[in-house]
């Protein structure tokens, strides 16, 4: 039986070309590398699963590569990067911050800086979750990063930027990278599945990418998740179920009854909704990020801030010109309010319906809208 290897790390990064959602980071440390401009110590931060080791790698082995690429990637032949790829470097060290954080962790380190390496220009050292460094080890870890031997170069990465000393900050090149895209992740997540052989619907891959918030390492492990569940064959409704995602269905109802005045569905709708589990909170952020959506449909300069796929954008639009500006200004007014107070309120259940009560009733005011203009 062969091992399975999870889509995380079988699609980890292996070039600066294949870094998910980084270009503009990617562009910059190539140039670097083809200028011969490298600086002794750079610090990648961001949230987590974005890419801050995986690059940190890519940057430790296409700096001594024997042969770069004409685009300033490693070759990935020369002696150099096979030893890399088969890990057996020597001129590459890994360091987690996070179980190795003592002065005695740090000077053992120091003392590892002093020595040349056999093979290539560098030696490389690579610390994981830097910001779990104690004070001491800090303070140990300072003139070595000021003043480093020619051949050392440091490459730190954190999820906490705020908690590294100012005094490590300003020795670093610093690199923040940016959560990653809806749009990016579900191209790569498509890419993925293609390899794979997993069929997916492109809004199932959009629901995934949305739930990981920014992180491609969660997203390939909720693809991987509902690749089990699906039998590799991801639908959307089978993502709603897995991930207890609330439906589109229920936003779009409830606008409908909206729209209409219709306060007697929307309270079913409401009930329908609770019995299958959601929490208060959940269903109202959920409608003010729907309300949100309709009203950046309303414009086709704003279509491009509407994150959600293909086949349900058409639909967006089509009630978006039924939704005036104002009536959606208030009715995210009105959720965002039921929102702040749900913690505080002791009847919780009737708040969520008072609130779609007083959303109904901005019906009214939200239809005459569009008659301000013929009045101006």
């Amino acid at each position: 039986m062969d091992n399975y290897i999870v889509s995380a790390r079988k699609y980890r990064p292996a070039t600066f070309g294949s870094i998910v959602g980084q270009t503009s980071l990617t562009t910059t440390l190539k140039n670097a590398i083809q200028s011969n401009k490298l600086a002794h110590a750079y610090l990648f931060c961001g949230p987590r699963g974005v890419g801050k080791t995986s690059c940190a790698r890519i940057f430790a082995k296409t700096i001594n590569c024997m042969n770069l690429t004409p685009d300033g990637e490693a070759c990935n032949t020369c002696e150099s990067c096979l030893s890399f790829i088969e890990q057996r470097s020597l001129n590459i060290h890994e360091l987690d911050a996070a179980s190795n954080n003592s002065v005695e962790d740090i000077r053992s380190l120091i003392d590892q800086v002093r020595i040349p390496p056999q093979i290539g220009k560098y030696k490389v050292y690579i610390i994981d979750e830097v910001h779990m460094l104690s004070q001491a080890a800090f303070n140990a870890f300072l003139k070595t990063l000021e003043e480093p031997p020619h051949h050392a170069l440091f490459i730190l990465a954190t999820t906490e930027k705020h908690k590294i000393l100012a005094t490590i900050l300003s020795r670093c090149q610093v690199y923040d990278f940016s959560r990653i895209s809806v749009a990016d992740a579900v191209a790569h997540l498509q890419y993925v599945a293609s390899s794979e052989g997993v069929t997916a619907e492109p809004e199932a891959l959009n629901i995934i990418a949305q739930k990981a918030d920014g992180g491609m390492r969660d997203a390939l492990s909720v693809f991987d998740q509902l690749v089990s569940f699906t039998g590799g064959n991801i639908t959307y409704q089978a993502v709603i179920e897995n991930l207890n995602v609330l439906d589109y269905e229920y936003y779009f109802r409830i606008t409908e009854a909206m729209l209409k005045g219709e306060v007697r569905t929307c309270l079913l709708i409401l009930n329908e909704i609770l019995e299958k589990g959601f929490e208060g909170p959940y269903i109202i952020s959920g409608l003010a990020s729907h309300f949100r959506d309709l009203l950046v449909c309303r414009d086709e300069s704003t279509l491009a801030l509407l994150e959600a796929g293909a086949s349900i954008r058409e639909r967006y639009r089509e009630m978006a010109r039924q939704c005036p500006d104002r009536l959606l200004f208030r009715a995210i007014e009105r959720a965002n309010e039921c929102d702040l107070n749900y913690r505080e309120s002791r009847n919780r259940r009737l708040l969520l319906e008072l609130t779609l009560i007083q959303l109904c009733q901005l019906t009214e005011t939200g239809q005459s809208t569009p008659d301000d203009k013929k009045k101006t």
